[in-house]
């Protein structure tokens, strides 16, 4: 089979927002075609590979993509035409030498990674694997908890809700992903309910996560611990509680501005505070504590709280390998986010996956606020045996269709597959 490629197209699509994002074809010699579609944050860190924006007002506010739509046909497209697509990580290192810059800033992240995806995509096809086990090779296994927000806050709910950004369950006491996934659905029906019966906001965010008007940041896990009993499950047995802080976001002149409860506070202050949450609720996980650049309040943050649970660097880290190894290297975390468009390749993701796995960091897939139907996550956690997988609310076709793929593949491994479970969470 001629595996060489034959076309690369790319186009201006939109997102689960509505905003334009970038999707790439990819047709072989053999006449094989897959495409790949690209998300886009909301809430992005500096330090990330640059998503390219036009920047024209008169089109879609300034959001258009046709620069990096443009990228890929006129620049990528000729470079990478009559090449192998069985070499990944070939065709990713030409790319990067390509663009040339450190952050992407040439081509654009978007273009990049919707061109790597769908290479990986198009390699699957051709030797007939499962993407999975191409990524994965014969041992890919493990499939991951999944991490539902189910309550959205800061900017994925438009500050109309609490100032942390995600309040997610975790139903790890499960014994496999399609019980988990009823588990997560139930509880977030009956989170539904209790909030309406209260006379609170049922309307979703970015995530599908309820957006609540609530009086504190602590509110929402009083709602979650009784949504959690009520369906009929243990707190901290069955389902445990993730939050996604998204702190960058509030953090304004050396201060963290809590606006939910009119008060402000130092890193100090709020380590403290997630010290008296963790003893009081069945929180497993923390992502983004601290700002992206307070490494000195990470490290606080980690002396009092890294040996009882995750602390996950996403700002932070950025799914870059450089900045990975200062966090190692510093001791301020012992977990990592992954997301394949912060770095911009298949190949540079894995390396960043492989770097925390080595010293074993927690690694948790993670999809962003603007999403496609693409599902190409749900197979790359599978294959990367991270455990985890942070992919929204069951709700929104384009959040569910990640949860979809991983029973389907659950489905086809059958009694080889093993649930994560508790285990995702090392600490």
């Amino acid at each position: 089979m001629d595996t060489k490629i034959k076309t690369i197209t790319a186009r201006e699509i939109l997102d689960s927002r509505g905003n334009p994002t970038v999707e790439v074809n990819i047709v072989l010699n053999c006449e094989i075609e897959v495409r790949a579609g690209v998300p886009s944050g909301a809430s992005t860190g500096i330090h990330e590979a640059l998503e390219l924006k036009d920047g024209d007002k008169k089109r879609f506010n300034g959001k258009g993509v046709l620069k990096a739509v443009e990228n890929v046909n006129k620049i990528i497209a000729p470079k990478l035409i009559g090449k192998d697509v069985l070499k990944q990580a070939e065709l990713d290192q030409l790319m990067i030498e390509l663009d040339g810059t450190p952050n992407k800033k040439k081509l654009g992240a978007n273009a990049i990674v919707g061109v790597s995806i769908a290479i990986a995509r198009a390699a699957t096809v051709a030797l007939g694997k499962p993407l999975y086990k191409y990524l994965g090779g014969p041992d890919a296994v493990l499939l991951p908890v999944p991490m539902m927000n189910v309550l959205n806050g800061g900017v994925h709910a438009n500050w109309q809700g609490p100032d942390f950004q995600e309040y997610m369950i975790v139903p790890y006491g499960a014994k496999t992903v399609r019980e988990a996934l009823r588990w997560g659905a139930e509880t977030y029906h009956t989170l539904k309910k209790i909030l309406k019966d209260k006379g609170l906001n049922t309307s979703v965010g970015d995530e599908g996560g309820f957006v609540p008007s609530v009086s504190s940041n602590e509110e929402p896990l009083r709602f979650i611990v009784e949504a959690i009993e009520k369906s009929g499950y243990k707190p901290g047995t069955d389902i445990g509680i993730a939050l996604d802080t998204a702190s960058s976001s509030f953090y304004e002149d050396g201060k963290y501005i809590l606006r939910t409860e009119k008060r402000d506070m130092s890193a100090e202050e709020l380590v403290e505070k997630f010290v008296t949450l963790v003893n009081k609720y069945p929180i497993i996980s923390l992502e983004d504590g601290l700002a992206e650049d307070d490494w000195q309040g990470w490290k606080m943050l980690n002396n009092k709280l890294g040996d009882k649970i995750e602390l996950v660097g996403d700002d932070i880290f950025v799914t870059n390998v450089e900045r990975i190894e200062k966090g190692i290297k510093e001791n301020i975390a012992n977990a990592v986010l992954i997301k394949l468009n912060q770095i911009g390749t298949v190949t540079e993701t894995i390396a960043a996956v492989r770097l925390a796995q080595k010293v074993k960091w927690g690694v948790i897939i993670s999809h962003r606020s603007g999403e496609t139907a693409d599902n190409f996550i749900a197979d790359f956690t599978v294959a990367m045996a991270s455990g985890a997988l942070k992919t929204g609310a069951p709700c929104r076709s384009e959040r569910v269709e990640k949860y979809n793929q991983l029973m389907r593949i659950e489905e086809e491994l059958k009694d080889s597959s093993v649930y994560a479970g508790r285990k995702a969470f090392i600490r």
